[in-house]
């Protein structure tokens, strides 16, 4: 399977005034504390009711936050958690949020076969658009896990309605990445149709895709390096980001998961305390909508 990316003759993209800011994807991966990827060998599947649910009131967080800045975005939904919490989908959906799907159980597609991840698919569709009442076609694969290994993925996605994807991540990674794939929004035709992907954003230091756009990362570096960062895809790459942030990474008193190696707890809790705060910069010093509006507006702009 080829990505392309299909660019009107003028390259309208580049066509940017410089006193308009670009709108960028804000988007949320709605799932718990111990419900990522770094910790499934330790809390299976089967366990995750025995956990604290802390997922509402540090989704209701970043609701508020969004609210107090007008900005609108885009909620990809674990089913698990939309099944316990139907509430808090319609909250979100109701507030005028985007709702996207984010797997049933946080299993890796990499690790599922093509029969599991379309019956995933057609379960978590069905969970989100009769609690939310409304169209679900964005979808965000955990831990970004739409690799080459499996890329037979994005044509199920098209099959069962989704039109909008953000799991190919264009770097190396021990976990996730596709190295060599777009920076930038582009259309990857299938046998079933096409689907608009919008990668996790980097910037390129020399030959190396650095990830500056959301999650660990955004923990990790000072802001002022992030800003820095995603001005540069602005301004100088003249093209949108998509920004990922998880609830549980402004949850700071979540209780520390006694699992996992040195290097697997610190990214888990690095720069936990201070994300909040971050976040409030984030919001003041980019424009922000939802995913599949931003996606919409470049084409409608001739920028695909």
């Amino acid at each position: 399977m080829k990505f392309t990316k299909r660019m009107q003759p003028n390259q309208r993209m580049c066509s940017v005034l410089e006193n308009e800011r670009l709108r960028n994807a804000f988007s949320v991966d709605v799932e718990d504390f111990y419900q990522v990827s770094a910790f499934e060998k330790d809390i299976p599947f089967a366990n995750w009711e025995k956990y604290p649910q802390r997922v509402v009131e540090s989704t209701k967080r970043l609701l508020d936050l969004l609210e107090e800045n007008s900005v609108s975005a885009t909620f990809f939904i674990l089913g698990w958690v939309a099944i316990h919490h139907p509430t808090l989908v319609r909250e979100i959906a109701n507030r005028g949020h985007e709702i996207g799907f984010h797997s049933m159980t946080h299993s890796l597609i990499y690790r599922m076969s093509p029969n599991d991840f379309r019956n995933e698919l057609i379960e978590g569709k069905k969970v989100l658009e009769d609690i939310a009442g409304v169209r679900v076609e964005a979808f965000r694969a955990p831990s970004f896990s739409i690799t080459k290994n499996s890329l037979w993925a994005l044509e199920i996605l098209v099959e069962e309605g989704f039109r909008y994807d953000s799991s190919v991540f264009p770097i190396y990674h021990d976990r996730y990445g596709i190295s060599d794939a777009p920076k930038d929004i582009h259309e990857i035709p299938t046998p079933a149709g096409s689907l608009f992907e919008f990668p996790p954003s980097v910037v390129s230091i020399g030959r190396i895709n650095l990830p500056v756009s959301g999650g660990g990362y955004f923990r990790l570096y000072p802001y002022s390096f992030s800003r820095f960062c995603l001005r540069r895809i602005n301004k100088v790459e003249k093209r949108p980001f998509v920004f990922y942030v998880h609830p549980w990474e402004i949850d700071w008193e979540q209780p520390k998961l006694p699992f996992g190696s040195r290097a697997t707890q610190f990214r888990h809790r690095v720069g936990l305390k201070g994300n909040l705060d971050k976040l409030q910069k984030l919001l003041r010093d980019f424009s922000f909508s939802k995913l599949s509006e931003v996606i919409n507006y470049e084409i409608e702009k001739g920028a695909l």
